[in-house]
């Protein structure tokens, strides 16, 4: 009885205003920076598909086996994507490398040449004509999704794509080329701004630009898997708190989704042995740069769990917002917590929902979702998707304080017995997402789930 209440004085002294919950807070973000600094130093990116986000997935699962966890590993497949040795080399005016990274999906392509053409934007009214054959020289002001490039470089005959970072100093983005799993129709590659903007210049004057490429990255099938935490509570009712485990290949992926992976380890030493008034689970999700696939695989198999909200934590900085995500019961309740919190953030409880991370998948099933608005300073997530994406740019302060706010959020759904389970209809979700406008851009990418509706 003793080591219960203690144990439950631990998990929630954590969330209670004063001294204690400093340290406490403090003490389990600590020990999460350095169970980070382990996994990005001995592991580096950790690509969903690839034998070192395996390894370190495992590792993790160590990590929680030793606090005592019995962690679940929850396997799945989807239509991946393998990074391989992608080239491309100007030719004219002058020899020279370019630092480049293929999108994901895009296809492997035997060596060839072809001269360069400006793109612009690809905006709707730029005429473009003579394209057939060559590779397309893109501005990053584009305002097309990664799919409908590819789709307009087909129709254009092109037979690769220079995607000119929106990022100075040598930067490149990884990123996806298809939220659903498509193959690109030709390689699109991520290229560095000065390289791009040089590039622009040359043909601006008049002057011949000529590359060689070839791409060994290709799609292919991936068997990965999902960790999975489930913290008993006095009731079945679920809240579920998750984090992409995977990051891109270029760097550790420290700041998306390190951040992430070690908020979750944290609330993980936080809440060992508490008396919980609902269950808590504990997600890190695989394949979430290539298209929220983890947590597509983990919303699907819900069934009809009770749950009260999820919470996605997807490089949360320092909370300055928490976000109800567009829904008015989730947002009263945050509100609830925030008129009692000591420390009111800088601008409260926010309800705008977006697209693009894990709690879409659970949004789509019915289910409240969490997020937070929480900055990264500037000097750090600049190099996010990049091969400086590493545990350096992420001070050990960032992981305390924000594991303490999160800590405070999560308490309070467990606690808030007004906040009961429920799944919206399958109506009320699609008003939620074309209330914010969302359904334009989830069309383009090919991820919009709902029936066309009739005129």
């Amino acid at each position: 009885m003793l080591k219960s209440l203690t144990a439950l004085g631990l998990a929630l002294s954590c969330l209670a205003v004063g001294p204690a919950r400093a340290e406490d807070a403090a003490s389990a973000g600590q020990a999460a920076h350095a169970m980070l600094t382990r996994l990005c130093d001995d592991f580096g990116g950790r690509l969903t598909g690839s034998a070192q986000n395996a390894a370190a997935l495992e590792a993790l699962a160590a990590e929680l086996r030793g606090l005592g966890y019995a962690p679940q590993v929850d396997a799945f497949e989807f239509p991946g994507w393998r990074r391989g040795d992608d080239r491309v080399e100007l030719l004219a005016p002058f020899p020279r490398r370019l630092r480049v990274a293929a999108l994901a999906y895009s296809p492997a392509t035997p060596a060839f040449e072809a001269d360069v053409t400006d793109l612009g934007g690809l905006e709707p009214e730029r005429a473009l004509g003579g394209t057939a054959g060559k590779v397309g020289l893109l501005s990053p002001s584009t305002l097309l999704t990664a799919r409908q490039i590819g789709q307009r470089a087909a129709e254009l005959g092109l037979r690769a794509v220079l995607f000119i970072n929106r990022e100075a100093g040598g930067q490149l983005l990884a990123r996806t080329g298809s939220f659903i799993g498509e193959t690109l129709p030709v390689p699109v590659f991520s290229l560095t701004q000065e390289e791009g903007q040089s590039l622009q210049r040359l043909l601006a004057r008049g002057r011949p630009v000529r590359v060689r490429c070839a791409t060994t990255s290709a799609p292919v099938p991936v068997r990965t898997a999902n960790l999975v935490l489930r913290l008993p509570g006095r009731s079945p009712e679920r809240v579920i708190v998750g984090a992409h485990f995977d990051s891109w290949d270029l760097g550790q992926g420290a700041l998306d989704n390190g951040l992430g992976v070690a908020q979750l380890y944290a609330l993980a030493r936080l809440l060992r042995g508490a008396d919980l008034a609902r269950t808590v689970e504990l997600v890190w999700f695989n394949g979430e740069e290539q298209g929220l696939w983890g947590s597509r695989h983990a919303a699907a198999g819900l069934g009809d769990a009770p749950v009260v909200a999820m919470i996605n934590l997807d490089m949360v900085g320092v909370p300055i917002a928490v976000n109800a995500l567009g829904d008015a019961d989730l947002e009263a309740a945050l509100g609830r917590w925030h008129a009692r919190r000591a420390r009111p953030l800088p601008q409260g409880v926010q309800n705008v929902n977006w697209f693009g991370s894990d709690h879409t998948p659970y949004q789509l099933a019915g289910v409240r979702a969490v997020t937070f608005n929480a900055p990264i300073p500037r000097e750090s997530v600049r190099y996010y998707h990049d091969r400086a994406d590493t545990i350096d740019k992420l001070p050990e302060p960032i992981v305390v304080d924000s594991t303490r706010t999160i800590a405070e959020v999560l308490q309070a759904l467990v606690e808030d017995a007004a906040l009961t389970p429920r799944r919206r209809s399958a109506e009320a979700t699609e008003k939620l997402f074309t209330t914010f406008g969302l359904e334009p851009r989830m069309r383009a990418i090919g991820y919009w789930p709902f029936a066309a509706r009739v005129p």
